[in-house]
């Protein structure tokens, strides 16, 4: 959506909805229950919180438009990670503990990401034009950066000797998030000011600039915008408890939450990517893709490992032998997709089956 058009009712219309909602529930001191005014709350819920994420995203990307970059993509990422570690601290520190939900959401989101979106970008980007190129050298920058992040957080939990795994000490973790804040830092200076053609493919006219409009629709965006934010963290709340009462009903595994919770992120953004695959800009689907990965683990888990902290909560990091090896599979199956430059439909479907082999796995460990 470009800055030059009309604003969609729908990304004030959510937001407005949201925060009724979430003031007739409070007014009223409303306990979800699982009966058939329940469900319906439920299914209204969800409509208006997924509405309300995308309205966020929507002016996020309307702002990054507009101010030009770096400052655009900064806008962009912390925005959904605002949302992210709303969703992810409101359940962890719900009635029922949950001290493995951030992992299981970081987790998912690179599991999502690397294989279910990567996977169908490339396969119908394949479809309708048999091969598509992208940046090498940007790829190779994504994948480095993932592939270090992910190990330190994910894996590295389970083989540390000061507290048994799969958590880290405090000063483990203090560590962990200094360095991750850092090495994600330096990706976004790489990515925006140092290298910028690293993550551009064949795009003609050069790099173009700020869009440009007035200041009051710039102002409104950025009130929308942060409206759309309350409203997401105020309801994440509401939605953590129907997510544990539904998860308790359906016998469902504990990963299922953080699968939830990832789907939710993530929907907006993979949106985005397959229709760029679609209109055969694969370096786009790319940049969305693999920096929603980075974003989750390089801004997620500080901020996480930080609340823990401070309120003397227990977070659980390390991944489970089953859940290390697909996450290695994912490492060397990526590195083969984005070694050449090129893709087909093959390891788009490659990928795909791997992300379903992850989803059936959670329900049936």
């Amino acid at each position: 959506m470009s800055a030059h058009d009309p604003m969609p009712k729908s990304a004030w219309v959510f937001p407005a909805l949201a925060l009724l909602l979430f003031a007739a529930v409070s007014a009223t001191d409303y306990v979800f229950t699982l009966s058939f005014g329940g469900l319906l709350f439920a299914l209204v819920l969800l409509v208006i919180l997924f509405g309300t994420v995308f309205a966020a995203v929507h002016h996020a990307e309307v702002i990054a438009e507009r101010v030009g970059e770096p400052y655009g993509t900064l806008v962009l990422t912390l925005s959904v990670t605002i949302i992210e570690v709303a969703l992810i601290t409101t359940i962890m520190l719900g009635d029922k503990p949950a001290p493995a939900l951030a992992r299981d959401t970081v987790f998912a989101v690179v599991m999502i990401v690397c294989n279910g979106l990567v996977g169908l970008c490339i396969f119908i980007g394949g479809l309708r034009y048999r091969e598509q190129g992208f940046q090498l050298s940007g790829a190779n920058v994504y994948l480095s950066v993932l592939f270090a992040l992910a190990t330190i957080t994910l894996i590295m939990p389970n083989y540390t000797t000061t507290t048994p795994g799969p958590v880290y000490s405090a000063a483990q973790l203090g560590f962990v998030d200094v360095v991750t804040l850092a090495l994600y830092a330096v990706f976004l200076y790489t990515q925006t000011v140092l290298h910028k053609d690293y993550f551009v493919h064949d795009r003609a006219g050069g790099e173009g600039g700020a869009a440009h409009g007035s200041a009051g629709a710039l102002a409104l965006t950025v009130v929308l915008l942060l409206v759309s934010l309350l409203a997401v963290v105020l309801l994440s709340k509401k939605f953590s408890l129907v997510v544990d009462a539904v998860a308790i009903k359906i016998g469902a595994p504990p990963a299922f939450t953080g699968l939830l919770v990832a789907l939710l992120i993530l929907m907006p953004e993979g949106v985005a990517a397959v229709s760029a695959a679609r209109q055969n800009d694969l370096q786009k689907s790319i940049n969305l893709a693999l920096g929603s990965s980075l974003a989750t683990i390089g801004l997620t888990i500080p901020a996480v490992g930080v609340a823990t902290y401070a309120l003397d909560k227990e977070l659980e990091l390390g991944l489970s032998a089953q859940g290390s090896v697909l996450l290695l599979l994912t490492f060397f199956l990526s590195m083969l997709t984005f070694g050449t430059g090129r893709t087909n439909v093959l390891f788009g479907l490659v990928h795909m089956v791997v992300f379903a082999v992850y989803v059936f796995m959670v329900f049936v460990p």
